[in-house]
């Protein structure tokens, strides 16, 4: 089912500013929807943005109005550009395809399963310092 690579985490101050990318490598995908996760020591993973096939996008409440997703179809990538970072943002990031609820739109964040999603990244690091 191919695999996807993330890349662009690292370590940046609060308020600081971080682009992820996720690139689709040896298939292509056309699920209906597609997302990042962030996982955290203690926690589940959670959904952090969802994008689907007409563009509507979803995020977590703490996302709102600091991040925004997009998609290159064309180029099968995925972008999270992480404007004003915090602390409580620092997690592993994965990037999610292949949604198989299939052609159901992305669901709501809150009621996100990370077992709908078929193919994930191995995780990009966000560390965000006070």
């Amino acid at each position: 089912q191919g695999q996807l690579v993330e890349s662009g985490g690292g370590s940046v101050q609060a308020e600081g500013s971080l682009r992820l990318s996720c690139v689709v490598s040896g298939y292509t995908y056309g699920g209906s929807c597609v997302g990042w996760f962030r996982q955290v020591p203690g926690r589940e993973r959670e959904g952090v943005a969802f994008i689907g096939d007409d563009g509507f996008t979803r995020y977590s409440d703490s996302a709102k109005g600091r991040f925004t997703i997009s998609k290159d179809s064309a180029k099968n990538s995925l972008s999270l550009q992480m404007n004003s970072l915090k602390p409580e943002d620092t997690g592993l990031y994965y990037c999610a395809a292949n949604f198989f609820p299939w052609p159901a739109s992305c669901p709501v964040i809150a009621n996100a399963a990370p077992g709908d999603f078929r193919t994930w990244g191995q995780g990009t690091q966000v560390t965000v310092s006070s």
